[in-house]
């Protein structure tokens, strides 16, 4: 069964540990992230950051029985369990399913995947307009219309532009 987990800040794998040393190793993360380049002067690194920020799904046999989570509820790096896990398991599913379906080789979240969630306004995250907002204008097969100011342009799915809802 899937749960949802909130994390401290840096320290996936503190209980990540944790938590596979109290169960065994049969325990499944999913932790979608994106990867991006950030610009410092002339020089470019690549950076990694999670789309669900602090949460991190783990699966188990044993989390259906709520005596097994409430032994795990003081781990060292949790803030705690989303509660509901139980009734959500198929909404939980199917977005682990829509996120590994947008996923590349090496396990990112593609850009189009924020396509299909944002609705009219985003903000860019990677690329020579980093925090820029833009609104849509349109929506096409491969691209998107949109406003940056006054500025009018067009971005393809085939770009690694990273941008997200606001």
């Amino acid at each position: 069964m899937w749960i949802v987990a909130k994390i401290k800040n840096k320290e996936l794998d503190i209980f990540k540990n944790n938590l596979t040393k109290r169960f065994d190793k049969n325990i499944k993360f999913y932790y979608p992230k994106i990867e991006y380049v950030r610009y410092f002067g002339n020089k470019s690194k690549k950076l990694e950051r999670s789309i669900l920020g602090n949460y991190i799904f783990c699966y188990h046999a044993q989390f259906s029985k709520e005596s097994s989570i409430n032994t795990v509820r003081f781990l060292k790096g949790l803030e705690y369990f989303l509660m509901g896990h139980n009734q959500n398991q198929n909404e939980i599913r199917q977005f682990i399913e829509h996120c590994k379906a947008f996923e590349n080789k090496e396990g990112y979240i593609r850009p189009a995947f924020f396509k299909t969630i944002i609705r009219k306004k985003a903000k860019f995250i990677s690329g020579p307009f980093t925090n820029m907002m833009f609104e849509i204008i349109e929506r096409q097969k491969n691209n998107l219309k949109i406003l940056i100011g006054n500025i009018v342009t067009t971005i393809s799915d085939k770009k690694n532009y990273l941008y997200r809802p606001i």
